[in-house]
């Protein structure tokens, strides 16, 4: 050991430090902790969507009766059989009106329950929850809750015993077409699942917006109400709100269980491009060939229309091209 030494007394020098250890285990392996993390939820990915998805592109092109095999290839003949299909063709056209009533119904809804909530300055977490809570709740049991309780076509229903009161006679409201009162059922019982949980998404990025913003607007006159929300607020959502339109126009298409367990025919006008999927696919046919055409076109509509969407609201866009 080397010494020095001060006024005459001998000290010994300090002990060089060691060089640092690289950390060894877990914490020591990077690229071991990403897939140990990330691995499981590939693997399930994998097999789970991506695999039947592949998989699914390539029964479309094969006659594939009774079976997932495919048994000789058939070309364009399936995708040509759903295309030709007024059943699919006439769901399709339903829901996309259908679409265009309910994504911006439900987008004006939660938009509207948001600015309400933010604007508490009290309860606000009980009515977050509140509003929220429908979120949780199953389609089926909503369905069947909207079909067997409220909308009743007798006149226990809630709601013909509140029309009842002002003289009006019992509707069947999920049995008759014409008029179509079943879109009265369907609507109010998909705005009550989804919109607390789109209000969350617009309640979180309202919290987002400076405060500054609103500062400087009232110095410069502007009126607190519709102009800061037109010219402030509304702006300051554009992300969110094209984020919300594309969810909600996926959701749209996707529809099935509300329609299954709320109309109670079959006919035409009650079936959803899903529900027309199911019944060819894993009906009495049990076509999976045809029906897996019909799961590709259904596809390709949906991303077409929200690509569609997404270009008009500026999805992605940088705030410089805006």
């Amino acid at each position: 050991m080397s010494t020095t030494t001060t006024r005459g007394v001998a000290r010994p020098a300090p002990a060089k430090a060691s060089p640092a250890r690289p950390r060894r285990g877990l914490r020591g392996n990077p690229t071991f902790n990403f897939w140990l993390f990330t691995g499981p939820f590939l693997i399930g990915l994998v097999i789970f969507v991506f695999v039947p998805i592949g998989w699914s592109l390539w029964l479309s092109f094969f006659d594939a009766r009774f079976t997932v095999t495919p048994s000789h290839f058939t070309g364009f003949d399936n995708y040509r059989q759903m295309l030709t299909n007024s059943d699919f063709t006439g769901s399709l056209v339903t829901f996309t009106v259908f679409a265009a009533f309910i994504v911006p119904t439900t987008w004006a809804l939660s938009l509207g329950l948001a600015l309400l909530v933010d604007r508490l300055r009290f309860m606000r977490a009980f009515f977050r929850s509140v509003f929220f809570l429908p979120t949780a709740c199953s389609y089926v049991a909503a369905a069947l809750i909207w079909k067997m309780s409220l909308f009743n076509g007798v006149r226990f229903g809630l709601a013909n015993t509140v029309i009842g009161w002002f003289g009006v006679e019992n509707i069947a409201w999920v049995s008759n077409p014409s008029p179509p009162w079943y879109w009265m059922v369907i609507v109010t019982v998909r705005l009550w699942l989804q919109s607390g949980f789109y209000m969350i998404l617009f309640l979180a990025a309202l919290q987002n917006i400076p405060g500054e913003l609103y500062e400087a607007a009232a110095i410069d006159g502007a009126k607190s109400g519709w102009q800061t929300f037109r010219y402030i607020t509304l702006p300051q959502l554009r992300a969110t709100s094209t984020a919300v339109i594309l969810l909600l126009l996926i959701a749209a298409y996707q529809a099935f269980d509300e329609f299954f367990n709320i109309i109670t025919t079959r006919a035409t006008w009650g079936q959803t491009p899903l529900m027309v999927l199911y019944k060819t696919a894993l009906g009495s046919g049990q076509d999976y060939g045809a029906g897996s055409a019909g799961a590709v076109i259904l596809t390709v509509l949906i991303c077409v229309v929200t690509l569609f969407q997404g270009k008009i609201m500026g999805f992605g866009r940088g705030e410089e091209s805006k």
